[in-house]
């Protein structure tokens, strides 16, 4: 390698000198920083050559790490001399030393150009703080130059030799922004490179760099999906601004992405409020009906949720890349919800000056959801049914045929099957658009999905930097005795009220509408206070659990899910305790104390319990017992409810016979006996059903 640099030193005099004097550190940091930058390829490759195998190699490693920090202070100093948003421009420095003076001045002002405010990041690291770079190239001084280049602009960079390594580290950095890499490399090309950062994450752009440029090479790139396409030797601001605008397109990509997969979740399945049995049986209905193309009608009351259910068949299925449009048809007349459906041509009538598209236009190949459909003039209802039959519409005023494919998702809180025999809508209609069915069940009949709702829409109503604010027990109690006539939306309504008008860090009564307070049967039985006892067990339904009125109370709903015969009655009330701790300790924020108080329990005796659970993985019996009990029902009276149920229903599965039903439960027969006479309750029911508490084996 020594053989190597001479001879490039004896040819050429002059610049041999330079490398000589380069080599032994006679330049100034200043000076060897501009020498580096004018010396060719060749010229480098001599320096690193002498520097590694000759007596010359401690001045030549010393050199090359001063030379890399006199780059980085100098593209810095640039770009704070320059305008805002301005580059450095390293190929603008010039050919040769400068004066003594301009150099003394250089390195006097040194210090006071790269130092930062106290406590703030470099000025010109703000912009690009985030941003990741993959350099490669199979040459180090192209990475060594490009790096410190792109360093100063803020940009982290990560360097590869070949394009095996950068896939390598491409493939395990999902946070590259860019790639910029050489043509020609050995172990894999930079079109290979290209064609496979395209397949794994297309929306990454790739510059492509070439000491060999030609017109085909440019073309295959491009084809490829580079993003540009840049032959050496190129100019610094050439680059920099080329890496500036692939990385714009870059986050513009991104944040479409960001915002197309926000728009998803939010209107995904799993944002739909309920773990309620009927919601469970909601959400399948839901997940069949999105993945096909079949027309459906959304059923339920005012404040339902039936746009949100639309909206979340729309955004799971096919269609999801292409327009969502809703139309209101109650809100407009019946001449204009016929040119609002189906778009008008110019001077269709008085004051359509203009040709307009219909909503059946704007949603083409995507969803259009018909609200209120039941309020549809008859005779929209007739062009209606010729839309859906034949895919095609005519614009009003218009003679020609526009072909659209649409999806109809239509919804009303009306009975269609009255109106259908009242003649007040069409029959044939009504089964085009009612290919499946989805009813939304009423908030009064999933009671138990209250505190979920609840807890939602507190969060979502809290201003940002408010404290937290929490619903009081007898709040609660009042809420759970309420019918909801307007449903979600009505208690969306109480809870942003309460939020307002609440003086302290608990939603009191006084804080609700007047119709709250009055009293009421409501759909559940409302919790007892904290700390007090049920007044009387859970009524069962009359001849048993599986019929009657009582059914409304939580743990005949829990019951329903989770009958005995599963994990023995210790373990499934363990998991019952250890859900609703859990529960209460997320709502109070990880807090023992408050959430003691929550539950009615002293705080030494939560503890005590808490210490069982807090370190273990909760069954998923845990949560899903937790969620039928009422937010603010103690825990001593859940635990005895639930209890008392689990033993009823055992008896009435085993026909009485307490042996029978022991085993059951996996309980011993004196405990169960035990645990039986511990319920006035039990003891009627046994005794009307002719099986003393001594009931027969």
């Amino acid at each position: 390698m020594c053989q190597l640099g001479l001879p490039i030193m004896l040819q050429v005099p002059a610049r041999g000198f330079g490398i000589l004097l380069f080599l032994l550190g006679r330049m100034s940091g200043f000076q060897a920083f501009r020498a580096w930058g004018s010396f060719a390829p060749t010229d480098r490759l001599a320096i690193l050559a002498v520097g590694a195998f000759s007596p010359f190699g401690p001045c030549a490693t010393f050199r090359l790490p001063r030379i890399s920090a006199f780059a980085r202070f100098r593209t810095s100093r640039d770009s704070r001399l320059q305008r805002p948003g301005s580059l450095p421009n390293l190929s603008n420095l010039p050919s040769r030393p400068g004066s003594t003076r301009r150099c003394a001045v250089a390195e006097a002002r040194r210090d006071s150009l790269c130092r930062s405010p106290p406590g703030q990041p470099p000025l010109n690291l703000l912009r690009h703080m985030i941003e990741k770079i993959l350099i490669v190239d199979d040459e180090p001084n192209y990475q060594l130059v490009i790096g410190e280049m792109l360093k100063a602009e803020g940009y982290t960079v990560l360097t590869a030799g070949s394009g095996e390594e950068a896939f390598r580290i491409f493939a395990g950095d999902p946070e590259v922004d860019l790639v910029l890499t050489d043509m020609t490399m050995p172990n894999g090309s930079g079109i290979d490179l290209l064609e496979k950062t395209r397949k794994m994450r297309p929306e990454v752009p790739v510059i492509m760099l070439t000491a060999h440029g030609t017109v085909e090479l440019a073309v295959k790139a491009m084809k490829q999906g580079a993003f540009d396409y840049l032959t050496k030797p190129y100019k610094n601001d050439e680059l920099t601004r080329t890496v500036a605008k692939a990385l714009e397109v870059s986050r513009l990509g991104r944040h479409n992405k960001e915002l197309q997969e926000a728009l998803e979740e939010r209107h995904s399945f799993g944002n739909l409020i309920g773990k309620s049995k009927a919601m469970r049986d909601l959400y399948q209905i839901l997940e069949k009906v999105a993945a096909s193309r079949a027309n459906a009608l959304i059923t339920g009351e005012s404040g339902t949720g039936k746009e949100l259910v639309a909206r979340a068949i729309h955004y799971n299925s096919p269609r999801r890349d292409k327009a969502f449009v809703a139309v209101n048809c109650s809100a407009l007349a019946a001449t204009l919800l016929e040119s609002e459906l189906f778009g008008r041509e110019k001077g269709a009538y008085t004051g359509a000056d203009r040709a307009k598209a219909g909503r059946f236009e704007l949603a083409h190949e995507g969803t259009l959801f018909l609200d209120e459909v039941g309020e549809m003039d008859q005779n929209v209802q007739v062009k209606l049914l010729r839309a859906l039959q034949e895919r095609t519409i005519e614009r009003v005023g218009g003679g020609e045929p526009v072909a659209v494919n649409v999806r109809i998702v239509s919804a009303t809180n009306r009975v269609l099957k009255d109106d259908v025999e009242q003649g007040r809508f069409r029959e044939d209609l009504f089964y085009r658009l009612n290919v499946v069915h989805i009813p939304i069940p009423p908030l009064r009949d999933r009671m138990e999905d209250m505190q979920l709702l609840a807890a939602h829409f507190l969060a979502k109503h809290t201003q940002d930097g408010a404290a937290p604010k929490r619903l009081n027990h007898e709040t609660v109690r009042l809420m759970y005795a309420h019918r909801w006539p307007g449903n979600v939306r009505e208690l969306e309504n109480v809870i942003e009220r309460g939020l307002v008008l609440a003086a302290g860090g608990e939603i009191m009564p006084e804080d609700l509408p007047p119709e709250l307070l009055k009293p009421q049967d409501g759909p559940v039985s409302p919790p007892a206070a904290p700390g007090g006892r049920r007044s009387a067990p859970p009524a069962p339904p009359d001849g048993g659990p599986e019929t009657g009125a009582g059914r409304d109370h939580w743990v005949w709903k829990a019951l329903e899910e989770h009958p005995p015969g599963g994990p023995n009655l210790a373990q499934t009330l363990l998991a019952l305790e250890e859900g609703l701790l859990r529960r209460a300790m997320d709502a109070e924020n990880g807090v023992q104390a408050r959430a003691a108080d929550a539950l009615g329990v002293k705080r030494n005796v939560f503890k005590y319990k808490w210490d069982k659970f807090a370190g273990g993985t909760p069954p998923a019996l845990a949560g899903e017992l937790a969620d039928y009990v009422p937010l603010g029902e103690p825990l001593a009276d859940s635990l005895d409810a639930f209890e008392e149920a689990l033993l009823l229903t055992a008896l009435e599965k085993c026909g009485g016979s307490q042996a029978k039903a022991a085993d059951l439960l996996g309980l011993r027969r004196n405990l169960f006996l035990y645990k039986v006479r511990k319920y006035p309750g039990l003891t009627r029911w046994l005794e009307t059903s002719s099986k003393g508490p001594e009931g027969a084996a």
